[in-house]
């Protein structure tokens, strides 16, 4: 497993530029002996460079630092996210038409258009996860979008 690390870093680590941090091997199932390699990036960050999985591991991705405010929740109430979903494809549409051309910047000659925003942004493909959050909202997994602005004080 440790010899997939290493090939995973020798691949990836241009990318430690970007602000990637490859923190090493977590156990992701103790009772299946599921491994995972663990990495954490910023917010911005072009997530269709990392693969999902990499010689037959998942690949765990965190974000590090601080949220954009259309993603800033108060997570200090009791049961937040049944209120609220942190990922709601609408806070991301929000934060691309806020901050495109901060993120077109950040990211380089690979955004082109808001799309490409979202799709970096957004776990690699913004359809699909839009998909997905509509049907964990059918199946009652997380809440709706409820259309408020994220309130942040200055």
């Amino acid at each position: 497993m440790l010899q997939i690390l290493d090939r995973f870093r020798v691949k990836f680590k241009h990318l430690e530029k970007k602000g990637l941090v490859i923190e090493g091997m977590v156990v992701v199932d103790h009772a299946r002996r599921q491994n995972a390699i663990s990495v954490s990036k910023p917010f911005v960050f072009d997530n269709r460079l990392i693969p999902k999985k990499f010689d037959g591991l998942t690949v765990k991705k965190r974000i590090n630092g601080e949220l954009p405010k259309e993603f800033q929740i108060d997570r200090t109430q009791p049961d937040w996210h049944k209120a609220e979903y942190i990922w709601a494809p609408e806070r991301f549409e929000l934060y691309v038409e806020r901050a495109f051309s901060e993120i077109k910047n950040a990211l380089g000659d690979e955004i082109q258009s808001p799309k490409d925003a979202l799709d970096a942004l957004c776990f690699g493909d913004f359809e699909e996860h839009a998909r997905k959050a509509k049907m964990l909202i059918r199946q009652g997994k997380v809440p709706a979008w409820n259309g408020k602005q994220p309130q942040v004080s200055a």
